[in-house]
């Protein structure tokens, strides 16, 4: 597919990385020179230095022949222009805004074709991390949340610990500790390595278990995989930006106790104004003396969202030190994500991992409507929808285990008018079902993309 991501910035670099691993041919327009020069040395695109809003830039880009353009530029009128010259000059079948402005978030008529902004999806990063976040402090204990099927199912990714019900013994016992509940597991993860879940495969202490099931058991799952643990209430964030003023509003909201800390005074005096019962402290939220006065120790989360990475990191082992009982830190920087040791830190965040799977929904073929990245992108869980009939289709009309899925790949659940089915290996795949498959590799992403695909006979 020939795609156009028009700005560098981290959101535009990080989907080029992922796109170029996928045998896409990519372009990249920015207008700093520099940046374009040493991204084409690390990746194998194509780069356009110009304004993106401009439609010989554009053109020059490959605009005429493009698949998809993705404006990601830090400048959310770029961007919209950007897709409108997409329109009238190139028909661009697929235009993707980056967008941070509320006044442009809350007012979706402005993208109605007939009268409005010429964009066919909306990302916003701030919001998508948002409301990650907001998950994990929601499910205690998780590592990832995420939805499928409108949030009908979803998928959560746990550590195991001492205590849980399901420590030492095999997955065969699930059906027996919740006789009323269906849950699949879908990936084990055991010192780095990936283990293929079977009847006979026991969950160890430290495991990192990826699970299946109906949102509202998820709840009861992931309490017979972590025991009993006390409700969230108190949260610290550290960080008055976008990110934490919107994660602090929505929490306080919804009935947390919640302390932010901002380094500049007149930032802080504005985030004062904007809340209703956060609690807005100016200060260092590296400083011990201050967490330690605001009672630190009493703290169920501390999230560190400011737009430092080193900061979040720093902040946050320091948190967890001095008696915080969960802490996440906010990572861009892939690099710090891979190759450093977070081991005090229970969660790191990833704003890439986070909004690559909103593009990558509008990339994969056949009919996929939801894409995640899981394990720092190495692994991948989508929903695709299966059409056409036994005669056209590779999955209607046959039952899982006939389903030719490649190694580490299989079917999580099933949600069929509306009704979540956790399948067996004889479930049969119906014409619409909505299919939440788990890969372990995303090598394997093109493979399954080709199960989905309607072929040539279907009318």
């Amino acid at each position: 597919m020939k795609i156009l991501i028009l700005g560098a910035s981290q959101v535009g670099i990080s989907i080029a990385e992922v796109l170029v691993g996928e045998e896409n041919d990519v372009t990249i327009v920015d207008i700093d020179k520099r940046t374009l020069q040493q991204l084409q040395n690390r990746l194998d695109i194509r780069t356009v230095a110009g304004n993106a809003a401009h439609p010989s830039v554009l053109r020059a880009a490959g605009a005429e022949d493009a698949s998809l353009i993705l404006a990601v530029t830090n400048n959310d009128e770029v961007n919209l222009v950007a897709c409108q010259i997409a329109e009238a000059f190139f028909s661009t079948p697929t235009k993707i805004a980056r967008l941070r402005s509320k006044e442009y978030l809350n007012n979706k008529e402005l993208f109605n074709h007939e009268s409005g902004f010429y964009v066919d999806v909306v990302i916003s990063p701030e919001v998508i991390v948002r409301d990650h976040i907001t998950r994990l402090i929601e499910f205690q204990g998780a590592l990832q949340v995420l939805d499928f099927a409108d949030g009908l199912v979803q998928l959560v990714g746990v550590k195991a610990v001492e205590g849980g019900a399901l420590i030492n013994s095999p997955l065969s016992d699930l059906k027996s500790h919740m006789p009323s509940i269906e849950t699949r597991v879908a990936a084990i993860y055991r010192d780095g390595e990936v283990i293929t879940p079977k009847s006979e495969t026991e969950i160890q202490v430290n495991d990192e278990v990826f699970f299946v099931a109906a949102k509202e058991h998820i709840a009861k799952v992931m309490q017979e995989m972590r025991g009993e643990t006390n409700k969230t209430r108190r949260v610290f964030i550290a960080g008055g930006g976008n990110i934490g003023l919107n994660l602090a509003r929505g929490l306080e909201r919804k009935g947390y106790s919640v302390k932010l800390i901002e380094y500049n005074p007149k930032r802080a005096d504005k985030i004062a104004d904007m809340v209703n019962n956060t609690v807005v402290l100016n200060g260092d939220a590296a400083d011990a003396g201050l967490l330690l006065q605001e009672n630190i120790e009493n703290a169920d989360v501390f999230c560190a969202v400011t737009e430092k990475d080193e900061i979040n990191i720093l902040s946050a082992n320091l948190a967890k030190r001095l008696g915080a009982k969960r802490v996440m830190a906010l990572v861009n920087k892939p690099a710090y994500v891979e190759h450093l040791d977070h081991k005090d830190i229970n969660v790191i965040v990833s704003p890439r991992v986070a909004t690559i799977g909103s593009v990558l929904a509008h990339i994969r073929r056949g009919d996929v409507v939801a894409v995640h990245s899981l394990r720092r992108g190495k692994a991948e869980a989508i929903e695709a929808i299966a059409h056409g009939d036994a005669n056209s289709s590779k999955v209607i009309g046959r039952g899982v285990r006939e389903i030719p899925f490649p190694a580490g790949t299989g079917i999580g659940a099933i949600v069929r008018d509306g009704e979540v089915i956790i399948p067996n290996v004889d479930t049969v795949i119906e014409p619409e079902d909505h299919v939440v498959v788990f890969m372990d590799n995303k090598s394997c992403i093109s493979d399954v993309e080709a199960l989905f695909q309607v072929g040539v006979t279907f009318i």
